[in-house]
């Protein structure tokens, strides 16, 4: 739910040095919030060059005021609980209400105004990523801008040089914060409607947390060894699908802001780079693809046209990043016999389940976990469990969807005669749980090898 609240405190008048005398306390807009974690619907202009709005998956864009040729927003930095999906909260921090923060969306040429206000227990600036700006508005504490202390307000002020897709995050304890889920996108329209036109328009943010089983506070000083992978903070099956209607014209723009890059997968459609943080592909430099990198650090956005329907995967492509939780140091025991230890097991912990010997499919067994953690792999599809966790989603292509219908559509129609189905067959030997042991006596054959003994080594 959005709502409005306006800065509290007499006390915060802003320092002429932040903002040049051009803004003060009194005029600082109201910081709106958001209180749930589902796709909200675009936020039209309604002065100014028209544009086609972004949606953000399991997000917002964030509201904005005009004062005089100014646009003006208002950002939070505070904490935040954030639902991963249900069943899993974590306490992170964000801005108005969420994290990652709002997506924030203006035009090219637009003069912007951004109010940064601080909630939090230690400081922190705004970097604008990507941005051509003034070297003092950059965001580098200590660097281009004194850090923002808690229960201040800094204010931001530059002309959006180009059109493109953006982020911005902290360069303040930047590791900490960033590993806290501070974060967003922020995207720039090209003044001219007519250029790169499209019907659809999704963005989000790609983030990687570390939070032990059972516990709802990220580890901050990880780098490598992450067990939850985001988008918009966001785990399937808690990440929106994206509906679209038949034969649109779709642009998907994708930031990430992990440790790693993510290969990112579209079944069924062919898909061009179209923009990354740098500028604009030009049409004649994009090739077909059907999955394209995101490096660390980066930007990159995508157009296809949905002339497919049906319910289809959008995914990271490195596996484990299609996990949740508690899927990793997991001993490898396929085809290995573990009667004795179930029984073993069972004495000490009736509840427990020892697993593994014939793979990890869940399929339709349950076993128990702590509380705030889900399972490894979830979700549930019109035929069953999906085994899916992570940075994992659908895309819903339909016919006759509303311009501005981005409501989930439900479980994808099948026309007859278009789904896998099972035959009858004879003759299927029965699923070997382990090699055969070979016989003590046995030997390899030998006829027509050389063998090449070592000193000190018998064959």
């Amino acid at each position: 739910m959005l709502s409005r609240r306006g800065f509290l405190g007499t006390a915060a008048l802003v320092g002429a040095s932040a903002v040049s005398g051009r803004a003060q306390a009194a005029n600082i807009p109201e910081a709106p919030i958001m209180d749930k974690a589902t796709m909200q619907p675009p936020l039209h202009p309604t002065s100014g060059p028209d544009y086609r709005p972004v949606v953000t998956l399991n997000g917002w864009s964030l509201p904005w005021r005009m004062n005089g040729d100014w646009k003006e927003f208002h950002l939070v930095a505070e904490p935040v609980v954030r639902e991963f999906a249900e069943g899993m909260k974590v306490n992170l921090w964000g801005y108005n209400g969420q994290a990652p923060g709002p997506t924030i969306e203006a035009v090219e040429g637009d003069k912007v105004r951004i109010f940064v206000t601080n909630k939090l227990p230690e400081h922190t600036t705004v970097h604008w990523h990507g941005m051509i700006l003034p070297s003092g508005m950059d965001g580098v504490g200590g660097l281009t801008q004194p850090h923002i202390k808690p229960g201040k307000t800094f204010v931001y002020e530059f002309v959006l040089k180009k059109s493109g897709t953006f982020m911005y995050h902290p360069h303040s304890d930047e590791m900490v914060q960033m590993a806290m889920g501070m974060m967003g996108m922020f995207v720039v329209h090209p003044r001219d409607p007519s250029f790169r036109p499209v019907d659809r328009d999704f963005v989000f943010i790609m983030s990687t947390y570390l939070v032990d089983p059972g516990t709802s506070l990220p580890k901050v000083n990880e780098m490598t060894d992450f067990n939850m992978w985001t988008w918009n903070s966001r785990v399937f099956p808690g990440i929106d699908p994206l509906p679209i209607r038949l034969g649109d014209k779709v642009r998907v723009r994708i930031g990430n802001l992990t440790m790693t890059n993510h290969p990112i997968h579209v079944h069924g459609h062919d898909i061009r780079v179209s923009c990354t943080d740098g500028g604009w592909v030009p049409e004649s430099a994009q090739w077909p693809e059907a999955t394209i990198d995101v490096p660390v650090g980066s930007i990159r956005a995508f157009d296809m046209v949905a002339d497919n329907p049906g319910d289809w995967a959008f995914h990271c492509h490195k596996s484990h990043h299609t996990m949740n939780a508690m899927g990793h140091d997991v001993r490898n025991l396929i085809g290995v016999s573990r009667k004795d230890l179930a029984r073993a097991v069972g004495k000490l912990a009736p509840d427990a389940m020892v697993m593994g010997e014939t793979g990890m499919a869940m399929g339709d067994m349950e076993m128990p976990a702590p509380d705030n953690t889900l399972p490894m792999m979830t979700g549930t599809g019109q035929f069953g469990p999906i085994e899916m966790g992570g940075m994992f989603t659908v895309m819903k292509i339909r016919e006759n969807l509303g311009r501005d219908d981005y409501g989930d559509p439900g479980p994808y129609k099948f026309p007859e005669g278009t789904v896998a189905y099972e035959v009858a067959s004879a003759d299927v030997p029965p699923p070997q749980s382990a090699p055969a042991k070979a016989s003590k006596n046995s030997k390899p054959p030998t006829k027509g090898m050389k063998h090449n003994h070592m000193k000190g080594m018998k064959m």
